[in-house]
Formats: structure tokens, sequence, C-alpha cells
């Protein structure tokens, strides 16, 4: 292995500042616009689904079904993923997440 190599592999990737101070947490100001907003089309499709003629309770509760599993197919990675990143460049587990610490 060159010396470059050697000394590129040995530099620490955490830099030593609190990057989740104050910013994560649920909820947040994008926590209310992504479900109090974006999402609107969404809640109003789901109750066309169940208010709506005609009325099919089984395919709706498909339906429902699927856009949980989808949403959890997404967002449990990506859970994993913040907190290995927050493992890796910033020393901890994000705060919101458990086993993090909050610090001082």
């Amino acid at each position: 292995m060159s010396t470059l190599a050697t000394a590129l592999a040995n530099l620490p990737l955490y830099a030593g500042v609190g990057g989740t101070e104050g910013v994560t947490g649920f909820p947040n100001i994008g926590t209310y616009v992504i479900f109090g907003v974006i999402l609107v089309p969404v809640y109003v499709m789901i109750a066309a689904w169940f208010l709506g003629e005609p009325r099919n309770v089984k395919t709706g509760l498909m339906g429902v079904g699927y856009l949980v599993g989808i949403t959890a197919a997404m967002w449990v990675p990506m859970l994993f993923f913040t907190a290995l990143l927050g493992i890796i460049f910033f020393g901890g587990i994000p705060e919101p997440l458990p086993f993090s610490d909050p610090g001082p």
C-alpha cells in the first residue's frame, strides 16, 4: 500500500462537529409541510376509496396496505442509513433516535 493510501486510511472521518444539535426531531417545520400540505392529495385519495361510490372496503384496505408497505420499505432503510451516517461522520446516532447521546 502506498504512503498516501496509508495516510488517508488513518484519517478519522468524524470531524468533531455536533451535526444534529437543534435541527432534528419530530415534529419540525418539514414534518408539518410534508404531512399537512404535500400529502393532502393522498389523504383525499384514501378518503375517496372509502367514501366514494362504488364502495369496496376490501380493495380500499388493500390500497392502504400497499401504501403502508411502500412507505415502510422506504423509511426503515433510510432510518438505518441515517443512523449509520451519524455514527460515521458525526460521532454518534442522531439525537431523536434511541441510544443517542443528547449531550450536556
